[in-house]
C-alpha cells in the first residue's frame, strides 16, 4: 500500500545497499504504522550525473531522496515518527548522514487508491479488508506474504 521511490545519484547505492535501503523502509513503516510490510514497495531511481539540480546548480553531494505515498488517517506523532526513523535508517543503510537524506511523505485518502485490484481499507482496517477479499485474490496476497516470511 505504501510506495517510496527512492533516487539518488547513479552509482550511489549498489545492489546491497539498495536492498538495505528496502529492508529499513519496510521495517520503518510496517514497524510505526501497523500496516503489513508485505504491502510496502520500494522503488529506486538512479538519476545520471547533471540531471538533478538545487538551486539552480548541480547537485553536488550525494544524497538520497525518499518520496512516500502511503494512505492517510495516522496521527500527526505517527508521521513524524516515520519521517524521524526513515531519515536515520535509510542514511544508515545507504551509507550516508542524516543532512543528505531527504524525506517526503504525499498522505492520500484510501478511497482514492487500488491495489491488488481492490479500493484500500482506511488506515488499521487492513485485517477485516483482506478477509472480505475474494477467496482466489487473499490466496494470491498469502502467496506474496508467505515469499517475503512475513
Amino acid at each position: 500500500m505504501p510506495t517510496y521511490t527512492c533516487s539518488a545519484r547513479r552509482g550511489l547505492l549498489d545492489t546491497d545497499k539498495k536492498a538495505a535501503v528496502a529492508r529499513a523502509i519496510t521495517l520503518a513503516h510496517s514497524e510505526i504504522t501497523g500496516a503489513p510490510s508485505h504491502f510496502a514497495q520500494v522503488i529506486f531511481e538512479d538519476v545520471a550525473q547533471g540531471n538533478h539540480f538545487i538551486g539552480g546548480v548541480p547537485l553536488a553531494h550525494d544524497h538520497v531522496f525518499v518520496y512516500g505515498r502511503i494512505r492517510d488517517g495516522r496521527a500527526a506523532v505517527d508521521r513524524k515518527a516515520l519521517i524521524q526513523r526513515l531519515t536515520d535508517d535509510v542514511g544508515r543503510a545507504a551509507g550516508v548522514d542524516g543532512f543528505a537524506v531527504w524525506v517526503y511523505l504525499l498522505e492520500l485518502p484510501a478511497a482514492a487508491m487500488v491495489e491488488f485490484g481492490h479500493i484500500l481499507p482506511q488506515a488499521g482496517e487492513e485485517p477485516e479488508w483482506t478477509q472480505a477479499l475474494p477467496d482466489g485474490d487473499r490466496g494470491r496476497m498469502a502467496a506474496i506474504q508467505d515469499r517475503l516470511g512475513d
